[in-house]
C-alpha cells in the first residue's frame, strides 16, 4: 500500500504544470530581504523609460510582498520580476521583438539567470547583476534617453523598436567589435564603449537585403579570388564567359572546376580585400572596384554583400594589432598573390539595421527605412509626415 502511494506521489509530481515547478524551483534558489526587494522594484519601475514593457502586475505584486514582508511570499513574487527584468536585458521577452530575419540574440537560459539571481542575492548584488545585464553602450544609452523625451508618438514607437534591437546583441564588455548598420550604411569599429574609427559602406537592394546576423572576423585576405554566386553568374556573367571567353578572361573571368571565379585584380569585383568571415548567408565584407559609389548618399545597391570604403585603410586598422602596416599591405598587393592573413584576435562582427542612431554630438538620427522592415507608415510619421526618399 504504502508503495502504491509512493508512485501515485511520483506521478503526480511528474504532471506538476512547467510554471508550478518554475515557481517551486525559484522558491528554493534564495531569500530575498526587503531591502533587495525594494532595489529590484526601483528598477522595474524604471523598465519603461527604456521601452520594456514588464506585465503591468509585476511592480504590483512586488510592491504588495514587500509591504506585508510574508516570507515565501517575497521570494516568490522578486524571483519571478527578477527573472523577468534580466530575459528583458536580454532581448527575450517584454517588448518589440525581433521577426525572423533578425538573425542576432544572446544565447542565455533561464536557469542561467536563476543561478545569477541566487549568487546575487548571496552576495547582496542585485544591484550589480541587473546593471551588468542592461546594454552598456552608447548608443543605448543615447536612445533611452530620447525615448523618455520623446513626445511624439510614432517616433516614440522607433525608438523603442531600435532599443529592442539592441538589447538583442551580445555586445562584448571589452576588446573590439565591429558593427554594420545598413539602415545608415555605415560600418563603426568599436572598442569597448568608443568608437574608434568609421566607413561607409554600400549595402544590398531592398530586391536582396543585407541580413541581419553575427559572425567572427578571423582574417583578411589581399588580392582575393571572387566565386562568383551561381545565381549572380546567370545575370550575364555565366554567358559572357561561354560566348567570348577571351574577352571574358581579360576582365578577370574564367571558369574553372564547374564553377564562374573572377581573378585578383583591379577589375575584381571584391576588389583588394575581403574578410574571413564564413556564414550562412555568404555574405562577405569587401573592396570593390566601383569605388565611385561610395560617393552617394543612397548606396543600397549590392546583391547582399557590404562593400567597404577605404578598404585598404579599413584592412590596416584590423591587422595593425599583428605587425601589418601601409608598407606591408602594399607590398603585399603590389605582388599579385592572394594572401590570407589570420588575425591573432577574433573580432566580433553584428550585421545591424538601426532606423534611429544618436551621430557623434549624441544628436538621434533617424534613417530611411530601406528593407521596410519598421513600417513605412511609421516613419513617415515620424519624420514629419513626409515621404522619406532614399538619401
Amino acid at each position: 500500500m504504502r508503495n502504491l502511494f509512493l508512485i501515485l506521489l511520483l506521478f503526480v509530481a511528474g504532471f506538476m504544470p512547467l510554471n508550478a515547478q518554475d515557481t517551486a524551483n525559484n522558491h528554493a534558489r534564495g531569500n530575498w530581504r526587503p531591502a533587495q526587494a525594494e532595489n529590484l522594484l526601483q528598477w522595474v519601475l524604471r523598465a519603461g523609460d527604456e521601452a520594456i514593457e514588464l506585465p503591468m502586475q509585476t511592480a504590483r505584486d512586488l510592491r504588495e510582498a514587500i509591504d506585508t514582508g510574508e516570507r515565501d511570499h517575497l521570494n516568490e513574487v522578486s524571483d519571478t520580476a527578477a527573472l523577468q527584468l534580466l530575459r528583458a536585458y536580454h532581448g527575450q521577452c517584454c517588448g518589440d521583438t525581433m521577426p525572423e530575419n533578425w538573425h542576432i540574440a544572446q544565447s542565455v537560459t533561464d536557469q542561467t539567470l536563476r543561478d545569477r539571481i541566487a549568487e546575487a542575492l548571496s552576495a547582496d548584488r542585485i544591484d550589480l547583476v541587473i546593471r551588468a545585464a542592461r546594454p552598456d553602450h552608447p548608443h543605448y544609452s543615447a536612445l533611452a534617453t530620447a525615448y523618455t523625451n520623446e513626445t511624439n508618438v510614432a517616433r516614440r514607437q522607433l525608438l523603442a523598436l531600435n532599443l529592442a534591437r539592441w538589447r538583442s546583441i551580445p555586445i562584448p564588455a571589452e576588446g573590439r567589435y565591429l558593427i554594420v548598420n545598413s539602415a545608415a550604411q555605415e560600418l563603426t569599429l568599436w572598442e569597448g564603449t568608443t568608437i574608434m574609427d568609421s566607413w561607409r559602406v554600400i549595402v544590398g537592394k531592398p530586391s536582396s537585403p543585407t541580413p541581419v546576423f553575427s559572425v567572427d572576423v578571423s582574417g583578411v585576405v589581399l588580392n582575393p579570388w571572387w566565386n562568383i554566386p551561381s545565381s549572380i553568374a546567370a545575370e550575364g556573367i555565366a554567358a559572357f564567359v561561354r560566348q567570348n571567353p577571351t574577352a571574358a578572361r581579360a576582365q578577370g573571368y574564367v571558369y574553372t572546376n564547374g564553377r564562374y571565379r573572377q581573378m585578383p585584380g583591379d577589375n575584381n569585383t571584391l576588389g583588394r580585400m575581403k574578410l574571413v568571415m564564413p556564414n550562412r548567408f555568404a555574405v562577405i565584407l569587401h573592396d570593390t572596384s566601383n569605388r565611385e559609389l561610395f560617393t552617394l548618399e543612397e548606396r543600397a545597391r549590392s546583391h547582399g554583400c557590404v562593400r567597404v570604403d577605404r578598404a585598404l585603410q579599413f584592412a590596416e586598422t584590423l591587422l595593425s594589432p599583428d605587425g601589418w602596416g601601409a608598407s606591408e599591405i602594399e607590398q603585399a598587393i603590389k605582388a599579385g598573390r592572394t594572401v590570407t592573413i589570420p588575425l591573432s584576435h577574433k573580432i566580433p562582427l553584428y550585421v545591424a539595421y538601426f532606423t534611429a542612431a544618436p551621430d557623434r554630438t549624441g544628436t538621434i538620427r533617424f534613417f530611411p527605412d530601406i528593407y521596410n522592415r519598421d513600417g513605412a507608415a511609421a516613419l513617415r510619421q515620424a519624420n514629419g509626415e513626409t515621404e522619406c526618399a532614399l538619401g
